[in-house]
């Protein structure tokens, strides 16, 4: 059977991929379980590099094709599209790269009298069959930070793309296998809901890598087999503190990109400003203005700057938190209503409620919620009352008040002067609380594939 993708922006078929029973999937597990097993079949660390390479010069023949895919399947601008091609261009270099730093280290012996006499080092060695189930947001870039790396490292995989966009998942495993990696080494497979847990939670799995909803997420952890290693990449609710010395020529164009890229549909997407009473009007005023200017179409055409939602459900899920908030009082500055069955106007709240929807989940929409606050201590403390833990930013132009947001703010990385979606694929990534376990990033990635491995020679 075959199952069918559509643009989310008309709803227009666009290509088709092979769906996959779990008879397909048992087979592929067992023969990586017996690769794995067997170091004989392993591919040699320059067989892999060559392997990837190849992948490198076929994804750059292709750049602009793999752009308008992304483009046309997940709802992303070409703008952006174009810019996440070339990341998961950069992410499969990297993983070349850092295949130089997986290695082990010399381990002291003399430390006692015990260890007298014996000399200890540890190598690295990939950790077994990999399963990845991945998101809609990123559909080529995520799919490269979860199969590239267990590439790199000697792991077979088997990736499951997010339902709505499979089209750039298949194409990248097509590309390993042309640029040379044996098929039983990669495979994209496209389940129904009980083989893709089948599938996660079997026992010959060794590193199980997700990215999506933490209350999948979380779940599916819960179901793993002893000995599962894994990493959750899940969402935020991300915090931008403002102060009253920010420079708001930087800082509002800055936070349009950060709250609008992809029309909020990013896990670290700015959702909740906290400006000084001092600039908040200003600030809000001129950010409302900016997203009233903002274009929104299909994410195909050139001059589209907003995209659509990723299903109708969700533009609908959007109005209605958005309708919640605007009854508990919040200021509506621009937007707040659908333009579509499958746009939602970019929109900017004024002091929504605390416990409105739109202040305490997720909203992964074109919505920016800015809260006015006195004191810094009392907006922080707002920011870090949510369960969930991501990235998160200052803008100021006080090197005391960046410290103190730094110091106090739950964050697993905070951007100084910047928006709370910056990112660049080699440095640490990681959700906390319930917003994730494990790191990402491509070096980091690797280092979890990996396994490091002791020995002891008593001379």
């Amino acid at each position: 059977m075959m199952k069918t993708v559509v643009n989310p922006f008309d709803l227009s078929e666009i290509g088709q991929v092979p769906t996959a029973e779990w008879d397909e999937i048992d087979a592929f597990l067992t023969r990586a379980h017996e690769l794995s097993e067997d170091r004989s079949t392993w591919m040699k660390t320059h067989e892999r590099a060559g392997i990837l390479e190849k992948v490198v010069k076929i994804m750059k023949e292709r750049r602009d094709h793999l752009a308008f895919q992304i483009a046309n399947e997940g709802g992303k601008p070409l703008i952006d599209a174009r810019v996440e091609a070339d990341r998961a261009i950069k992410g499969v270099e990297l993983c070349i790269e850092d295949l130089g730093n997986v290695r082990g280290t010399e381990i002291p012996m003399g430390l006692s009298a015990s260890g007298d006499g014996r000399f200890a080092w540890t190598t690295r060695e990939p950790i077994g069959p990999v399963v990845a189930v991945s998101a809609f947001n990123h559909p080529l870039n995520l799919i490269v930070h979860q199969v590239a790396p267990a590439v790199a490292t000697g792991c077979p995989v088997i990736v499951k793309p997010a339902s709505d966009t499979p089209l750039s998942c298949f194409e990248f495993i097509d590309i390993l296998h042309e640029a040379g990696l044996p098929k039983e080494w990669a495979k994209a497979v496209a389940p129904s809901r009980e083989a893709s847990e089948k599938m996660v939670t079997d026992p010959r799995v060794a590193f199980f890598t997700f990215i999506g909803s933490a209350g999948v997420g979380w779940g599916l952890r819960s179901k793993l087999s002893p000995g599962t290693r894994c990493a959750l990449e899940h969402g935020g609710v991300a915090p931008v503190i403002v102060d009253a010395t920010a420079d708001l020529d930087a800082a509002v164009p800055a936070l349009m990109k950060g709250g609008f890229y992809h029309s909020g549909q990013v896990c670290v997407s700015v959702q909740r400003i906290f400006a000084h009473a001092s600039v908040v009007e200003e600030l809000s005023s001129r950010m409302a203005a900016a997203a009233k200017e903002l274009k929104v179409g299909n994410a195909t055409q050139e001059d589209t700057e907003c995209g659509p939602l990723i299903r109708p459900a969700e533009t609908d899920r959007v109005a209605e938190w958005v309708e919640e908030a605007r009854e508990g009082g919040a200021g509506v500055l621009c937007g707040g209503e659908k333009l579509s069955d499958t746009t939602y106007a970019p929109t900017v709240l004024l002091n929504p409620p605390k416990d409105a929807k739109v202040s305490t989940h997720e909203v992964f929409g074109p919505v920016v919620c800015v809260y006015s606050y006195d004191d810094v201590d009392d907006a922080i403390a707002q920011a870090n009352s949510l369960d969930v833990s991501f990235q998160a930013a200052v803008f100021t132009n006080d090197l005391k008040g960046a410290m103190h947001t730094y110091r106090n703010i739950n964050a697993s990385a905070v951007m100084v002067n910047d928006h709370s979606a910056f990112r660049v694929d080699w440095m640490p990534f990681a959700g906390l609380k319930t917003s994730g376990h494990g790191v990402g990033g491509i070096p980091y990635t690797m280092h979890e594939m990996t396994i490091e491995k002791m020995i002891v020679i008593n001379a």
